[in-house]
Order: C-alpha cells, then sequence, then structure tokens
C-alpha cells in the first residue's frame, strides 16, 4: 500500500490530521511507514500538525507499547530524541539488554517479601544457605542486614542484590512494607522496570497493598502478583484475586491454580503448559512436573479458560483466537500474558509459600517472561538546555551516559551512592559531572551490591543498577557524562505527619548533629528544625515507629542517648472565608522612612482549585501602583506570615492572597516596607476569615480474628474514630476506619491487650481536617498561656 493511500484510508480517525499528505511528512515519519507498512497516528494524537517535524522515528519504540514514566510529561505532547536515526545498538550490549530484569518486591507488612526475596536467591544459586525473619539460628534473612531489622522482624531499609536465573540476570529490590518507611518504596519504583506486588492468601489487598499500587501507577511499573501463604489456614486465592481487580482496578487472572489448600499445599497447576509442578526435597530444590491429577483437570480447564477470557479483553490476538473459539498455544499465551502485562492493563497471578518452599521457582521464571527489560521501558529526562524539554534517554551502552543517584547509605568507607543507569555505560576511573552542581566527579571505586556486602566491578552497563564511594550528592540528583546536560525527573516524597523534640543526654555531642544531617540525607520524608523560641531540637517523620528507629539508630551507631519529648501531630491553620485588606506600613525615623500600602484579599482554595498547591499569591495590579520592583518582597512577606498561624502558631495552607492595588512612595518605598505591609496586612485580615486549625486524619486498618472484632471496634470509637468498612473473612475480621492521628497514640499496646497479641494494624495519612471546635477552643487557651508564661 502507497503512503498516500493509507492516509486517505486513516486520517478519518484523527480529525485534526485530515490534511496531512506526504509532503508535509517529515523523512523520518516516512521512514516509519516503509519500514513497518503502518504509521500509528494514535502515537501521534497529542501533537499537532506544526510539531510532527520534531518527532524522531526509532525502530525499538515502534513496536513496543508506549510504557512512559511519567505521564504527567505525557501531556506535553510529545518528547524529543537527541540519537540520531542512523544509531546502531551493539550487538552484545542488545544480548545483555534482552536478559536483565530490575524488579522490586513490594508488599504490605508481614505479607513475606523478605521471606520471599531469600528463597529467590537460595534457588537462583545466589546463597547457599536459607536463614529466616527472626531465625532462631540467630543469623536472620539476607536482606535484614541491619541489627535492628533482625531484631524486630521488619524490613525498615531497601536493600539490593542480583541474582541470576537460566540466561538472565535480575537486580532485585527488596523494599519495607510499612508505611513509615514508604519513601524506600517510592524511590526504587522510581527506578525499577518491574516490580512482584506480594499478597497474603488470607488478608488479601490491605492497606500498604493500596498505597504501593498506588506507588507503582504513578511511575508506570508492570507488576505480576504473587499470593504467598497458601499454606495459611484460610487461605482463599479466588478471594485474593476479586480484590485485586475490585480494589486496585487491575484486570488480573491466575495463570497457577493449587494443589491442595492450607497444611495440604503441596504444588500448583500451571494453566499456560497444562502441568503439575511438585517441589521435592528438604528445601523444595528438585523441581518434579507431572500430568495434573484427575480430580484437578476441570477445574484447571476452567481456570486456564478464565485467563484466556480476561487476556481476550485486552489482546488482540487472543481476542481473535477467543471468537473463532480457538485454544491458543502456549506460546500464542505467553506473548499475550507478556503484551498485556507491559501495557499496565493486566497482572498474571501465581501463588505459593515462600516459608514452605514451594512454587518459587515458577515465579522466577514469570519474573524473566513477563516483566520488562531495560529497553521495554520509556524513561524520560529533561534537557536543561532546551527549557526543560522531555527527552527520551535510551538503555545502550554505547550512548553518552546517564544515571540518578536514588539511594544514599554512610557506611564505613564513606557515602555509598546507589545509581541506575538509564543510558551510556560507567567504568572505574571515568570522570561524570553532577548535573545540579556541574561538579566533574572521578568514579574511584564502582561495586555491585549483595544486601549489605559489595562486589568490586570494572565497569556497568546501561540498565544496570550499581553503587559509587566518595561521591557527595543527594537523593534524586543526576549524573552525565559532560556532554548532556539532562535532569531525570525527581521521585515523590510525601510530608512528614508526625513530630517530637529531641535533646541528648550529653550536650554540645559533635555526633548528634553530624547523625541528624547523615539521616536527613539518606532519607527525604526526615527533617529536623531547631525551634527558634524554646531552642529544642524537634524532629519530624512518617510515624512513630519511623522516629523511633532514628532515635534508635542515634545510640546504636553514633553513641548519643537522647531524651524524646512527646510526639506532636503536624497541625495545620486555614481560613474558612474571603477577608479584604487595605493596610499602610508607615515608619519615620530620621532621614528616609518606610512606605508601603497594600489592597487586596485573602480567601481560602478550594479543594477543587488546590491541584498540590498549598499557598498561593497572585498579583493583579496594575498602572505600575506598587512597582513591579517590589512584588517579589510582597511575596516574600505573605511567605513569611503564613509560615506561623495566628491561632496557635502553625503553619497556614489552602490560603490565596491577591493584590490588586497599592500606594508607593518615591523615596520612602523600599523592598523591606513592602515585606512588611503585606506581611502585617495578612495578619489583619486573618482575624475576619474565619482561621481553623486542621489535624492529619489517619486511615486506620486492623486485621484481628474474628473474636475480638467487637473489642477492636469498641477500642476506635473510644478514639473518636470513623469506622469506615467492616469485613469479615473465615476467621479473620478487617476494620477500616479514619481516626485523627492525635488519637492513635499508645494504640499498638491497646491493640495486643485487647486480642491477646493476635491483632495488627497500619495506618496511612489520608488528609488534612478542621478539629471540633471545643478541642479548638482548649489548644488556643493552651497556646495562649505557653505566651503569656514566655512574656
Amino acid at each position: 500500500m502507497s503512503l498516500q493511500r493509507f492516509l486517505r484510508r486513516n486520517t478519518a480517525s484523527f480529525p485534526k490530521f485530515s490534511n496531512l499528505s506526504v509532503k508535509s511528512l517529515t523523512p523520518n515519519l516516512r521512514h516509519e511507514f516503509n519500514s513497518n507498512q503502518h504509521l500509528n497516528l494514535k502515537k501521534y494524537s497529542n501533537v499537532s500538525e506544526a510539531n510532527l517535524s520534531n518527532v524522531k522515528y526509532s525502530k525499538s519504540l515502534s513496536r513496543t507499547p508506549l510504557n512512559t514514566r511519567f505521564s504527567s510529561l505525557g501531556s506535553q505532547g510529545h518528547f524529543y530524541s537527541t540519537v540520531d536515526d542512523s544509531f546502531t545498538p551493539l550487538e552484545e550490549d542488545v544480548k545483555r539488554l534482552r536478559h536483565l530484569r530490575n524488579i522490586g518486591i513490594s508488599a504490605h507488612i508481614d505479607s513475606g517479601k523478605t521471606t520471599l526475596t531469600e528463597r529467590i536467591l537460595y534457588y537462583t544459586g545466589r546463597i547457599d544457605q536459607i536463614h529466616e525473619v527472626r531465625g532462631k539460628d540467630s543469623v536472620g534473612a539476607t536482606m535484614d542486614w541491619m541489627e535492628l531489622e533482625r531484631e524486630r522482624g521488619i524490613t525498615i531499609q531497601s536493600a539490593a542484590t542480583y541474582a541470576k536465573w537460566n540466561d538472565n540476570n535480575i537486580n532485585i529490590i527488596d523494599t519495607p512494607g510499612h508505611i513509615d518507611f514508604t519513601i524506600e518504596v517510592e524511590r526504587a519504583l522510581r527506578v525499577l522496570d518491574g516490580a512482584v506486588l506480594v499478597l497474603c492468601a488470607v488478608s488479601g489487598v490491605q492497606s500498604q497493598t493500596i498505597t504501593v499500587d498506588r506507588q507503582m501507577k504513578r511511575y508506570n511499573v508492570p507488576r505480576i502478583s504473587f499470593i504467598n501463604k497458601m499454606d495459611r489456614a484460610g487461605a482463599n486465592p479466588d478471594r485474593i484475586i476479586d480484590q485485586i481487580e475490585s480494589k486496585l482496578k487491575i484486570s488480573a487472572a491466575a495463570v497457577q491454580i493449587p494443589i491442595g489448600r492450607e497444611s495440604e499445599f503441596c504444588g500448583v497447576v500451571d494453566l499456560i503448559k497444562m502441568k503439575a509442578i511438585y517441589n521435592q526435597g528438604s528445601r523444595g530444590d528438585n523441581l518434579v512436573v507431572k500430568d495434573i491429577p484427575e480430580e484437578l483437570v476441570e477445574k484447571a480447564n476452567l481456570a486456564r479458560l478464565n485467563l484466556v477470557s480476561k487476556l481476550s479483553d485486552i489482546d488482540e490476538v487472543i481476542c481473535d483466537l477467543f471468537l473463532e473459539e480457538k485454544d491458543p498455544s502456549e506460546q500464542q499465551l505467553m506473548d499475550a500474558i507478556r503484551r498485556s502485562t507491559l501495557s499496565l492493563k493486566f497482572t498474571p497471578v501465581f501463588i505459593g509459600s515462600a516459608f514452605k518452599n514451594t512454587a518459587i521457582q515458577p515465579l522466577i521464571s514469570g519474573i524473566c517472561d513477563f516483566l520488562p527489560n531495560p529497553t521495554e521501558s520509556v524513561n524520560i529526562a529533561l534537557d536543561i538546555d532546551n527549557n526543560e524539554a522531555p527527552v527520551v534517554v535510551k538503555s545502550y551502552s554505547n550512548l553518552p551516559f546517564v544515571g540518578l543517584a536514588f539511594k544514599l547509605e554512610d557506611g564505613k568507607y564513606g557515602q555509598l551512592t546507589y545509581v541506575r543507569l538509564y543510558q551510556g555505560k560507567l567504568e572505574k576511573g571515568q570522570s561524570i559531572v553532577h548535573v545540579k552542581t556541574g561538579k566533574k566527579i572521578k568514579v574511584s571505586r564502582l561495586v555491585r551490591m549483595h544486601s549489605n556486602s559489595m562486589e568490586e566491578i570494572d565497569q556497568a552497563g546501561a540498565g544496570e543498577i550499581v553503587a559509587l564511594f566518595g561521591i557527595d550528592c543527594a537523593s534524586g540528583d543526576t549524573f552525565t557524562d559532560g556532554s548532556l546536560n539532562y535532569s531525570m525527573s525527581s521521585i515523590f516524597v510525601p510530608e512528614p505527619v508526625i513530630s517530637l523534640s529531641l535533646t541528648p543526654k550529653v550536650k554540645n555531642s559533635p555526633n548528634f548533629s553530624r547523625a541528624l544531617n547523615r539521616f536527613q540525607k539518606e532519607d527525604p520524608t526526615f527533617r529536623v528544625k531547631v525551634d527558634s523560641e524554646s531552642k529544642e531540637t524537634i524532629i519530624y517523620g512518617m510515624g512513630e515507629l519511623h522516629l523511633d528507629i532514628y532515635v534508635s539508630r542515634l545510640e546504636r551507631e553514633f553513641g548519643v542517648s537522647c531524651t524524646t519529648g512527646k510526639p506532636l501531630v503536624a497541625y495545620r491553620e486555614t481560613i474558612n472565608a474571603k477577608s479584604d485588606f487595605n493596610y499602610t506600613h508607615k515608619k519615620q525615623t530620621g532621614g528616609a522612612g518606610q512606605f508601603g500600602r497594600v489592597i487586596g484579599y485573602i480567601e481560602p482554595i478550594s479543594d477543587e482549585d488546590n491541584r498540590g498547591i498549598e499557598n498561593e499569591f497572585l498579583n493583579n495590579v496594575v498602572g505600575g501602583k506598587i512597582p513591579t520592583q517590589y512584588m517579589a518582597a510582597c511575596e516574600k512577606g505573605f511567605q513569611d506570615a503564613v509560615t506561623q498561624g495566628s491561632l496557635c502558631g502553625y503553619p497556614m495552607v489552602n490560603v490565596r492572597l491577591e493584590l490588586h492595588d497599592g500606594l508607593a512612595h518615591s523615596v520612602d518605598s523600599s523592598e523591606l516596607a513592602f515585606r512588611l505591609a503585606v506581611f502585617h496586612a495578612f495578619r489583619e485580615a486573618v482575624k475576619g476569615a474565619k482561621p481553623q486549625i486542621l489535624e492529619p486524619v489517619m486511615k486506620v486498618d486492623v486485621t484481628t480474628p474474628t473474636e475480638f472484632q467487637g473489642n477492636v471496634l469498641g477500642s476506635l470509637n473510644r478514639r473518636n474514630g470513623v469506622i469506615v468498612d467492616s469485613e469479615v473473612q473465615d476467621d479473620y475480621s478487617s476494620v477500616t476506619a479514619e481516626v485523627s492521628l492525635n488519637k492513635m497514640f499508645g494504640y499498638s499496646s491497646e491493640l495486643r491487650s485487647i486480642t491477646q497479641g493476635k491483632g495488627e494494624f497500619s495506618m496511612d495519612y489520608l488528609r488534612h481536617s478542621p478539629v471540633l471546635p471545643n478541642i479548638q477552643e482548649e489548644m488556643i487557651k493552651e497556646y495562649q498561656k505557653i505566651k503569656a508564661a514566655e512574656k
């Protein structure tokens, strides 16, 4: 078919391209049609005709679903590529990348992530012994290398390792499951190409599962799901798959069904190959493949039909076969699952028991079969020299180097910086450029991490995850070889929700400030501030456990014992009404004085208007009533004013200040005068704007044996919680409630007491809501007492 004929046939579906002709297309687009006998107009539907000349064709992208890592950038219409059309990747590099996987293991706390990672390392031959979380042999799991992790039996920091399975190399990051350490999951998913979402066969989709799902969607990370703990009483994989579809809003289907349930669980039926798989040996080392047991043949056929039916809604090839009532071959099914997974529309569901060493090897094969290699994800950088235009970086080693530092650790050899190589290669002794500072840095040591141990390497290619020593940078910084001035998009960092005062028992300890600076560098959600009035050191974090861990690390790693005050909630203040102001700041001393008049109003920002903007300053002054050189000072005055509210001194949020008139004096006006004018005008206006105190409200999920459900509901009601949902699952029940963070202190001890230690809960920040009027009055009185005592 000629290109002109193709355009006449297909542009009807895209009216904006109705005037396209062969002559108006660039050589790049004509080359795309000649190579494929097809031009994907849908791919360019957001690109104006005028900008079609900017689109460069790449064979590697034309046949792959556009799995853009940052959908927010996609709204800009198109991406530029600085790669020449004649670029050809090295053959050995293509082969290496085809067999490379960068994956994360993510889930709700206690779903078995670290136990699963331990089995993956064992079956791939990376370790020769299996150790358990809180193991009786006092060794502990490989990935939980911190002493605190082994004591508490939880993952605190994400840990990186690598393994080899058949011809495939797998870089693995095991992430924490607790909401307090959510930044570890955030930055891991930022640099990974795929993920394994682990779910408990009894508890299913829980609060942190939903948080992790949101993070995966934020970075467009394809995932496969693994239903773990199939040996537990009450295991029900069918219910968990329904929860994945209903709660996570993604199509899912099992690629395996269990052989036996609970204590009788002994293997799985592979629905793609239609074979039964058993693990034999004390550690499940021997994989035995047999025919499907007679009693499971019918169930396996129905499950396979369901798998094909789900795929037919997503994949065109399977849809055609399904409509023709043809049974897809094993390879067709494998290819369809892979395509659907990479398109982010489907997640294949595996089942097994990591603790019982059952069905882990098929999961590893699934990781290699269905998750993407680095060339199958489109990663976007911003070209600083071209007004931050989005640029596609390609995972090939014979291109200029681009890498992202995503995690920092302070080890015995200095700062250890984890780097994902997005483009180009990195060699020992090579000089790289820190984009933010422009400094040139020499790579003196290059290592590949295995938990807390490391292996020295001489070079690493595109797509790899490595660590460097002696690099002074922060989490989220970009490095290049100097020929490009690119910056990778930053990592999303949630705001802290809790704080407490910290006082070292030994004053003037040099390690105290050094430790806090190190912790801030490692963890962007950990903040430190010195209160200007009380001179106390205040630390901020994501929860009680988060701060407790850092206080423990202060003593263990730096020898600094501290006393802590009562945890403080991150209250905020806002306004509920519009309030006008007309304020004149006038001060006359000898010589030039200070003069500035500002006229405008303040108003609350509605939820519809507030798209992540906490406060907003609008300049609508016309006619030069306030000279433009003073507008920056006016905005600074507004920022000064919102740092401390009028009720209790908490920061103000969701406030808009609009300035539309004013007056300046040719001699007495200055930046300071207008800064103070806006500051005092805001303070006066707030009094008439119905100020209000906001408190953080948490989504609390409690899982407990059904017999204790009444006790749990009663405890949440006593804490003024609002019960949102309650569900009974066999012998366990789950309760979801919205509770003020201020009411949740000490809840873990109470829950253990009322459930005989069998209950567990997790919290996730939901929103800031107004406090009750009586509580607000009490808070204001207490604040006024403190201020009066200070005077």
